[in-house]
């Protein structure tokens, strides 16, 4: 999940030689179906390193049987992805495809005209992935991305036997969570676990909160910086956050919190003798703990979707991986079809580690009831947003010690302070957005 979090690096290195590196034939792609006649060489530069690289290898292999006259290299880059792609653009020498975390990474390269778009693939990726996916994809009515491998950030997890203990069901809605909360309590469990060492488990909070509450279109308002933190809407989502972060609901307390790490709070919850009943985060939760977890799933820890906010519908807030191309040709452009059919997706989701906005996707392949349930979401859900703070400026949205991460760390200490912190929230996101 830390690549979510860097920080822009391409912003820092300007894009030169964009004609030398971009050229290419458009072609036809030849669908996803395979065809012998389409040849050629494909190189693909991605996040994906170790586990993810071997199943995503397992989908390029599904790929090339279709296509045996089609060689793809993946050249795995993880964290430095911006970095490389950046340096690869600026001498003239992108690859074809790539795949990046960030959706503004994407924005910048179309912004700097490094990118082919992908309309040729648009009735492909429409027929199969859910709109606001698609919508995240497109640049001024063009398609430059497919979100291939997703996200679900709108998941809590729970110890089982707490809730068993304490006599209350998984919470539909936000004011059942409070008053759960104070019920696991005075069973003798702390409600809540909170990662509060790493601030961008406290702005993923407050994002699920906030799209529920003042929804999709306010969400991106806020995300583009139209309208201010100090926006009633704001005000309102971080009182209602603070509901959920009172020193005595959290494990450790508040002091305790700030110490608290991400895979320390899941710890917490993943226990025979937790230290709390619930971990609020994404759908990763279990793989921070999967060499030391003590629990089976469903029996010993479970999980159900953020609950509902003043009656609101499902939403869901995640993040994703998108693919996008440098170099358009054949070869290219018959392997983006293929990405974006279900039949790519299974391959991945049947080994594991993997959810698919593919809403056409046979989720049975899914190895357990868990990843389906959370996977599921993503493909179903009426409502998608990308985690806002990766849509930020990095210097607002995604730094260590400053910005978001730092001034949500101080709406911890204090959850009161409502007014001082959106006030703080602006004054930093003004500074950011003007330096864009």
């Amino acid at each position: 999940m830390n690549r979510t979090r860097l920080a822009f690096a391409l912003l820092a290195v300007p894009l030169a030689g964009l004609a030398a590196g971009c050229g290419g034939s458009g072609g036809g792609g030849g669908g996803a179906s395979g065809s012998s006649d389409v040849k050629g060489s494909i190189s693909i530069t991605g996040v994906w390193t170790g586990d993810e690289q071997k199943a995503f290898q397992a989908v390029l292999d599904g790929f090339t049987a279709k296509y045996p006259n089609v060689k793809v290299k993946y050249n795995p880059s993880g964290d430095n992805t911006p970095t490389v792609l950046s340096t690869a653009v600026q001498g003239g020498n992108p690859p074809d495809l790539a795949s990046v975390s960030q959706p503004g990474l994407m924005k910048d390269f179309q912004k700097k005209g490094a990118l082919k778009p992908l309309d040729f693939a648009k009735s492909d990726i429409s027929d199969n992935y859910p709109a606001d996916f698609v919508k995240l994809g497109t640049i001024d009515g063009k398609l430059y991305g497919l979100i291939f491998k997703g996200a679900n950030k709108s998941t809590v997890w729970y110890n089982v036997k707490s809730f068993k203990d304490a006599g209350v069901d998984p919470p539909k809605t936000w004011d059942d969570l409070i008053k759960d909360a104070s019920t696991l309590k005075a069973s003798g469990v702390t409600p809540f676990s909170v990662g509060g060492a790493d601030g961008w488990t406290l702005t993923d909070l407050f994002e699920n909160i906030y799209l529920r509450q003042a929804g999709g279109d306010m969400y991106d308002k806020l995300s583009d910086h139209t309208i201010k933190w100090t926006d009633p809407s704001v005000t309102k989502a971080l009182t209602t956050m603070g509901q959920y972060l009172q020193s005595g609901d959290i494990a450790g307390g508040t002091s305790g919190a700030l110490q608290t790490d991400f895979p320390t709070s899941v710890s917490n919850v993943f226990s025979a003798t937790p230290k709390a009943a619930l971990v609020a985060e994404g759908d990763f939760v279990p793989g921070v703990v999967a060499s030391s977890n003590p629990l089976k799933p469903i029996d010993g820890y479970n999980v159900f979707p953020f609950p509902s906010v003043d009656g609101s519908a499902e939403s869901v807030v995640g993040g994703g991986d998108t693919i996008m191309m440098f170099k358009d040709s054949p070869a290219a452009e018959a392997l983006i079809k293929y990405l974006a059919t279900p039949e790519a997706s299974e391959i991945w989701a049947g080994k594991g580690g993997f959810s698919s906005p593919n809403k056409n996707l046979d989720t049975s392949v899914y190895p357990d009831e868990i990843t389906k349930t959370t996977a599921s979401a993503l493909a179903t859900t009426k409502v998608f947003r990308f985690d806002m703070s990766d849509l930020q400026p990095a210097a607002f949205g995604g730094t260590v010690g400053q910005g978001e991460f730092k001034i949500f760390q101080d709406f911890l200490k204090n959850p009161s302070n409502v007014n001082g912190i959106a006030s703080a929230l602006e004054d930093s996101a003004a500074k950011a957005y003007a330096s864009k």
